[in-house]
Formats: C-alpha cells, sequence, structure tokens
C-alpha cells in the first residue's frame, strides 16, 4: 500500500506528460493530427511482465517544448537575364500625367528605327549606368536621361558647346573634376561623366527636394529654376514644376522622360520593340602602366580602333597618356587578352610624345622641327588652317631620341593647344650673313626665332652659315597711321547712318530681351 502511494504522483505526471507530447514520427506519417495534442497509444502487453523499475533520487520538473512553427519556403530571387527588367524593377520616380507626356510618347513611338539607333548605341553604356544608379540606390529613371540629352551618343556637342553623353557644360564639367585639355575631354568619359552626372543630380536632388525639379535645373541651372521658385512664391503661385515659367526645352524635358519611361515599361502598349540587353557587363577597365599607341592597343586587344574609341570616347589623340589616363575601357572578353598580350610585348608601346611650343612659331615651323609634314601635324592636333601656335602650346609630335620618356603629369592634364591667327600683313626682308654668324646671331640679331629662321630658309637644324650668304626673313607690315584711321572712321560715321545705328541697337535689345524672358 505504501508502494502504491509512492508510485501514484509518479503516475500522475506521466499520464500529464503523455497527453501533452507532440506526435510521434509514426502518428505523423499517418496522418493523425486532428489535434492540437495527440495521445499516442501503445498496444497492451500481454507477456509475462518483468521486475517492477523503482526510480531512484529527488524528483525533477517535467518541461513540456512548445510546438515549433512551420517555416516558410524561401522564394529564390534570381536576376533577370534582361537589363529592361531590372531598370523597371527600379523605377520609382513621381509619375507625371499630361498632354506633354502623350505628345512625346506619340513623338517616340512613331519613330521605330530612331529607337533602335539609340537603344544599339545604349547597348555598350547602360549596364555601367544602371550599377551605379542601383549602387546609390537612386530611381532607375536616370539611368534613361542620356537618352533625352544626346541620344547615347557620347560624341554629341551642344550648340551651347555641352558634350558627351550626359551633356556638360565647359565650366559646369570642370566643376565637377572632368578635364578639358589638348589630349582629352572627360565629358565624353564613360565613367568619369556617369559619375559627374549623377554627382550633380543628387546634389539637385538635395537642394530642391523635389525630383521633377531636380531634373529642370539638370537642364536649366539650377539658378533659373531657383530665380523662378522665388518669383512665384512672391507671386502667391505653385512651387512645383509644372507651376513654374521656364523655356520651351525645359518645360519637355521631365515629359519626355516619363514618355521613354513608360515605353520601356511596357514596349507592346505602344507598339515598340526594344532589343535585348543583357544584364551583364559590356566593358572591363584596364590600367595602363606607360604611354601608349591607340593603334597598339587595338592590335594587341584584337578590336577595330572605332570600337575602342567607342568605349574611350574622350581620346581623339592617337596615344593614351598613363600620367593622366591610367585607365581604359575594352569589351568585356578582349580585356584579359589586352593583358596577356601586352605582357609579352616587346618593343616601345607610343611612338608620339607632348611637346611645349618655345615661341609662337607657325605649324610648317614646328612640323620641320620634328621632322613630319605640316599637314599631319595640324591634322592630329587640330589646328585649323591659317592659325599659328602660340608659345606654351603643348601639341602632339613624334617621339625622338631624349623624347622617349611618358609625358608628365601635369602636361598629361593641363596640355593646351593655344592659337593666333596668322599674320596675313607681312613683308620679306633679305639680310646678309656676317662672318663668323651662327643662325642663333642672326636670329637674335633681328629678333625672330631660330625655328622660324630655319623654316623660311629650308634649313637644317645643323646648318652652317657662310659669310656674304643671303637670308629671308618676315616682318610684320607696320599698321596704318592713327591720322588715316581717324580719316576713315569720319567717312564712315554720317548723318544718315545714325538712325540705323540707334535701330539696330535698339531691336537687339528686344531681341536679347525677349530671350532673356524666355
Amino acid at each position: 500500500m505504501n508502494r502504491f502511494r509512492l508510485y501514484l504522483p509518479l503516475l500522475g505526471a506521466l499520464l500529464t506528460t503523455a497527453c501533452t507530447t507532440l506526435p510521434t514520427a509514426d502518428t505523423a506519417a499517418s496522418g493523425d493530427t486532428t489535434g492540437s495534442t495527440t495521445t499516442t497509444h501503445t498496444p497492451r502487453q500481454t507477456g509475462p511482465r518483468g521486475p517492477a523499475v523503482v526510480p531512484s533520487g529527488p524528483l525533477q520538473t517535467l518541461t513540456v517544448e512548445a510546438p515549433r512553427a512551420p517555416t516558410p519556403a524561401v522564394a529564390a530571387l534570381e536576376a533577370p537575364a534582361d537589363l529592361w527588367v531590372r531598370m523597371r524593377r527600379g523605377f520609382s520616380l513621381p509619375e507625371l500625367d499630361n498632354s506633354l507626356v502623350r505628345d512625346q510618347e506619340r513623338w517616340y513611338s512613331s519613330r521605330p528605327d530612331y529607337i533602335q539607333r539609340m537603344t544599339e548605341r545604349s547597348s555598350k553604356y547602360l549596364f555601367h549606368i544602371v550599377e551605379e544608379v542601383e549602387r546609390r540606390n537612386l530611381p532607375q529613371e536616370l539611368a534613361l536621361l542620356p537618352f533625352i540629352e544626346s541620344a547615347f551618343n557620347p560624341q554629341a556637342v551642344s550648340h551651347a558647346k555641352a558634350a558627351g553623353m550626359w551633356q556638360f557644360m565647359p565650366a559646369t564639367g570642370r566643376h565637377f573634376d572632368l578635364k578639358q585639355n589638348a589630349f582629352r575631354d572627360d565629358r565624353r568619359d564613360v565613367l568619369a561623366s556617369t559619375k559627374a552626372a549623377l554627382d550633380y543630380l543628387e546634389r539637385l536632388h538635395r537642394m530642391f527636394g523635389d525630383w521633377h525639379l531636380a531634373l529642370a535645373a539638370y537642364n536649366w541651372g539650377e539658378g533659373n529654376v531657383m530665380r523662378a521658385l522665388r518669383r512665384n512664391k512672391a507671386a502667391g503661385l505653385g512651387t512645383g514644376y509644372e507651376d513654374l515659367r521656364m523655356p520651351d526645352e525645359t518645360r519637355q524635358y521631365v515629359p519626355k522622360l516619363q514618355a521613354v519611361k513608360n515605353i520601356v515599361a511596357n514596349p507592346a502598349r505602344f507598339s515598340t520593340h526594344l532589343p535585348v540587353i543583357g544584364n551583364h557587363p559590356f566593358f572591363d577597365s584596364v590600367t595602363v602602366q606607360r604611354d601608349i599607341d591607340v593603334s597598339l592597343i587595338a592590335q594587341l586587344a584584337n578590336v577595330s580602333e572605332k570600337d575602342f574609341r567607342q568605349l574611350n570616347p574622350s581620346h581623339n589623340k592617337p596615344v593614351i597618356m598613363a600620367a593622366g589616363t591610367p585607365t581604359i575601357l575594352l569589351p568585356w572578353d578582349n580585356a584579359l587578352l589586352f593583358e596577356e598580350r601586352l605582357r609579352l610585348h616587346q618593343g616601345p608601346t607610343a611612338s608620339w610624345t607632348a611637346w611645349r611650343v618655345p615661341s609662337n612659331m607657325t605649324a610648317a615651323a614646328a612640323a620641320q622641327q620634328h621632322g613630319i609634314s605640316e599637314a599631319e601635324l595640324r591634322e592630329v592636333n587640330k589646328i585649323p588652317p591659317r592659325m599659328l601656335l602660340r608659345a606654351g602650346s603643348t601639341v602632339l609630335v613624334p617621339r625622338q631620341g631624349r623624347m622617349d620618356l611618358d609625358v608628365p603629369e601635369h602636361i598629361a592634364d593641363n596640355g593646351q593647344i593655344l592659337l593666333a591667327p596668322e599674320s596675313s600683313g607681312k613683308r620679306q626682308v633679305r639680310v646678309k650673313v656676317k662672318k663668323g654668324d651662327t643662325l642663333a646671331t642672326v636670329a637674335k640679331r633681328h629678333k625672330v626665332s631660330v625655328t622660324n629662321l630655319r623654316s623660311w630658309n629650308q634649313l637644317a637644324g645643323n646648318a652652317s652659315l657662310r659669310a656674304g650668304q643671303t637670308l629671308l626673313i618676315e616682318r610684320a607690315v607696320a599698321p596704318k597711321t592713327a591720322k588715316a584711321s581717324t580719316k576713315a572712321k569720319g567717312k564712315t560715321t554720317s548723318a544718315k547712318a545714325k538712325p540705323v545705328k540707334k535701330k539696330t541697337t535698339i531691336a537687339s535689345s528686344k531681341t536679347t530681351s525677349k530671350t532673356t524672358n524666355r
């Protein structure tokens, strides 16, 4: 009887535990899940029982394990194979819905050839731009801006001298550290201009707190948008994008972007076909350690010079200067090939270098000094006809002798070509060489450069002179006297001319005022 009393609490605890135990594997497999708790029924043993097992030691509290919640299946997120799909997922600009958007939708969708050319050009650059926009957590619509700005043509130049895919004005480009010198224009550089454009757009958005106003400022200028906002506030008018008075180009700017976004978001709606652009890099960046000719890059990378310049549009010279541009872009599959071949390359990598012009001289004189034709010097350095080089200009010339060193950074980054018109009022003077004269002494005596003296007389650099020899020297024709100039001025300024001059000035003032107020 005492043994029974000893076992009774233990028996109660075991019964309670049995009632709150989770289903066993066998029960779960049989599908018996009719309640939150399940009792497991064990068949009664019919054979002889063994000796009873009496537990020893203090009794311990039994804990009941709470049932685990089922783990939901995780959906695998795969990167889309099509870049357009990736862009659509990132569209987040506020929608603009008005008649201007409808007009732009009709304009673009009615020009399938134009869309085809734009999108094919963009296929080289768009992945990089999408990556940068996504990395900064910006609206993916911004990656479409080059369609509006330049039709994705990195060589585009506007009538206002804006250049590149993102159409930077010279001063704005310099503000964002886009180098513009004799050897490159970073406003056209794919990497540099994209970084600068997104930096600028982020700054404008912080300034205005509104993406539509930020885009208007990108097109029209932040100062103009600020003044338009102040005018509207002073007049008690709205301060949204559609409320401001602005030039027609800016008025159409955001509707154009919205229209292109709508077409990209749903091409079928506009009966438009977008070529597939793979969601993977088109190019890779390669670092160069030495100055290198573009022709050699193309040869080692197995690409055409045209294809190279499409990826490196900031360069319009036949050589890449490592000190100024240590990174070049090559098609993804060709970048590794270039690096491998460059390591094995024997011999010089560059046949051109930079030369600082010591004094004003003609292109012919500079060409003769460096052993190339005047036509080639003008073509390589883009020197227009009837223009001479001013002192301090930096031009490309063939490497020779001591000029085999790479171009230093301060020249690669800051070299400029300074031009001046060739004077048409010149006369030739013949002078006699004295005993003991050299080119240097003759040049000094007549205040001309040795280079020009050689050029005028077609002499070699080491030419020796003999006494009595005749040399040609060009001198500028003296200007007209002040008296003659005053007389001519008096003749042209007649009483009849005065009203015309005044009328022209008034008309010009009206035109300027009208343009400013637009």
